[in-house]
């Protein structure tokens, strides 16, 4: 099932009145359960991509379909329902809530949907579990690692059950082992769960696990290739 389609997509942006193309006439499908990494150079359009494709930005030019619906057609709520229900989102800087707890992060993105605490409770317990990070439910960021911030991140990105996993540069402010640990634990949700992962990355350790990968140029797809099954 494809679960994200690109139409001639163009980004342009102003730099002191400069027009700067992010993008430039992207055409792109994702299927659901591909493991796919968008690499290229500093500059390259590889965030704004990601950002376009999470509906966190919006485009110049062209047509953005998640689940094949438009984008376009919605108004800003119905955006912000579809992304709470829909997509997860992981960051390289974490962004965890720094006063709440590990689970009380989880929490989060399901009390902005409405859901009863028990219900949001157990869920985000199940998960913790499910990830191996049970023993850090009550500790803030500050008492965190990094590694272990980017489980809660994790954590928090797929506790509501979507459908697409957008990474941008999860392992930047991670050491190499960290790194490592916490792909493997992406692979494992994409096989067990069959969740669609994208990343941005310019980094080797997640380009080489890519099973598809997307390489950008000056805001064009340079080549696209199925590098594993």
């Amino acid at each position: 099932m494809e679960v994200i389609r690109l139409e001639q997509i163009e980004k342009i942006y102003s730099d002191n009145g400069v027009p700067v193309h992010a993008l430039r006439g992207i055409d792109l499908r994702i299927s659901q359960g591909e493991f796919t990494v968008i690499a290229g150079p500093s500059g390259s359009g590889k965030t704004t991509l990601l950002n376009v494709m999470g509906a966190l930005d919006t485009p110049t030019e062209g047509t953005v379909f998640l689940e094949n619906e438009d984008i376009s057609e919605k108004s800003r709520a119905e955006i912000s329902a579809f992304r709470l229900e829909k997509l997860g989102f992981v960051f390289q800087a974490f962004n965890l809530i720094p006063v709440l707890t590990a689970m009380e992060n989880i929490e989060f993105a399901m009390m902005l949907l409405g859901i009863e605490e028990k219900h949001r409770r157990d869920r985000a317990r199940e998960i913790m579990s499910e990830l191996g990070i049970e023993e850090l439910a009550g500790k803030r960021p500050n008492e965190m690692s990094g590694g272990q911030q980017q489980r809660v991140a994790v954590a928090r990105a797929i506790v509501n059950n979507p459908s697409i996993i957008l990474a941008d540069e999860p392992t930047a402010n991670l050491d190499s082992d960290t790194g490592a640990n916490l792909l493997d634990l992406m692979e494992k949700m994409n096989r067990d769960h069959n969740l669609t992962f994208i990343f941005s990355s310019h980094d080797r350790q997640v380009i080489d696990r890519a099973h598809r990968l997307i390489r950008l140029t000056d805001g064009r797809i340079e080549s696209d290739e199925q590098v594993k099954q």
